[in-house]
């Protein structure tokens, strides 16, 4: 099948395209179907109107229209509109419902119901979007608000398919109506790359060679501060040792917030922020850490999440203490369940990773065993067959 992916932004700096889109894409391409990316670049506006091949993978960056969203709006969304046809695709596939290619999406449905003929259309969804969502979380207007919580809603009952990275999401979406044989779980995955040597970014970031390393892998907004400030202060306090380093750079400054906390609580020298890292050195740096901690705070944002981070750590080979919510246990292996914490319980969290420091074979030992259940139980290649099926399913089901 000839398969269009409507992008909700660039490949560039954001993640989403590199981590569940395009690895779907590539092994889709395996099985002999043909996948083009359109994507509206505003993240990226230096590749505005460029076609380039990303792992063997077409991708159509529209043209940007004007600077100002609400005029930019609907320029995208034709163009997205117009890209995605001009490919001549047997369906179309749109990540995320909200934005311009939401927007673009609900143009096709609205063709569809005048008698124009379109491509199958499907969803797939990773966030929930509205209320108690990343509506909460981002300092969208008022306006946006509400275009993406409608958008979130109107979309999916009216598409053939949808796929969900998660199982909340898999429940909000049966609420809406849609019926269980049109909806298919598809959580984030990985691809069975080698583990990266750490030694090179220790040696850089002055880090001592035998000094255990916590690593923070975060947005910072799935969690309360002033937990985390506490559980590095208890960290520190129980291994004097012990490193710091976080990956990763806050919406509102959270990194400066958390360098004038460790100073006060007295891990100052210790701390390394290394903020948003080019993802060909990523592996890296995940794998300069010892010990990474996962908190994550138990409300509807993060139970609908399936966190591609998680994932990432556990194949860079790391032991992870996490907070036990949403999609995080289905991750983990049955006999690293002790590893997760109830939600909020900080004084858990410091003392399992303390004693994961003081152990390096219970640390050699829930390394091997969480990689080898990611990797085996969650493969692209095996998800991407079963969205195969899922689309062969769906499209047969419409034409009887």
């Amino acid at each position: 099948m000839k398969i269009v992916f409507l992008a909700p932004f660039g490949i560039r700096p954001k993640g989403t395209l590199i981590a569940r889109m395009l690895p779907l894409a590539v092994e889709l391409e395996k099985l002999g179907h043909q996948v083009v990316i359109v994507a509206p670049p505003y993240t990226n506006p230096e590749d505005s109107g460029r076609t380039e091949i990303v792992r063997g993978v077409k991708l159509l960056n529209v043209s940007l229209g004007p600077r100002h969203k609400a005029l930019a709006a609907p320029f995208l969304a034709w163009r997205m509109f117009r890209a995605a046809l001009k490919e001549s695709p047997d369906l179309v596939h749109l990540f995320k419902p909200k934005g311009y290619g939401g927007l673009a999406a609900m143009l096709m449905v609205c063709c569809e119901r005048l008698g124009i003929r379109m491509p199958r259309l499907f969803l797939d969804t990773d966030d929930w979007e509205g209320e108690g969502g990343m509506n909460d979380l981002v300092r969208y207007s008022g306006a946006e608000q509400r275009l993406y919580a409608v958008q979130e809603s109107w979309l999916p009952p009216r598409l053939s398919g949808v796929t969900v990275a998660s199982r909340m999401l898999e429940q909000q979406i049966l609420a809406m109506g849609v019926p269980p044989q049109r909806l298919l779980y598809l959580p984030n995955c990985v691809e069975d790359l080698p583990p990266a040597s750490g030694a090179g970014v220790r040696e850089r970031l002055g880090i001592p060679a035998a000094a255990p390393v916590v690593l923070l892998y975060t947005r910072f907004f799935e969690f309360d501060q002033a937990r985390l400030h506490r559980i590095l202060a208890q960290v520190s306090r129980g291994v004097p040792e012990a490193w710091f380093l976080v990956v990763g750079k806050g919406r509102h400054g959270e990194e400066q917030q958390l360098a004038e906390a460790s100073r006060t609580l007295g891990f100052a020298s210790k701390l390394l922020v290394a903020g948003w890292i080019e993802p060909v050195e990523l592996p890296a740096y995940l794998a300069a850490g010892d010990v990474a901690l996962y908190p994550f705070a138990d409300n509807l944002v993060n139970r609908a999440k399936c966190p591609a981070k998680f994932t990432e750590l556990l194949r860079a080979g790391i032991p992870v203490v996490a907070d036990r919510v949403g999609q995080i246990p289905e991750y983990v292996a049955p006999e690293l369940q002790g590893l997760l914490c109830d939600p909020g319980a900080e004084g858990e969290m410091a003392e399992k990773c303390l004693a994961l420091l003081r152990d390096p074979d219970a640390r050699k030992r829930a390394s091997a065993a969480g990689r080898a259940f990611l990797v085996t139980s969650y493969a692209w290649r095996d998800y991407a067959g079963l969205l195969h099926n899922f689309y062969v399913k769906v499209t047969d089901s419409a034409q009887r």
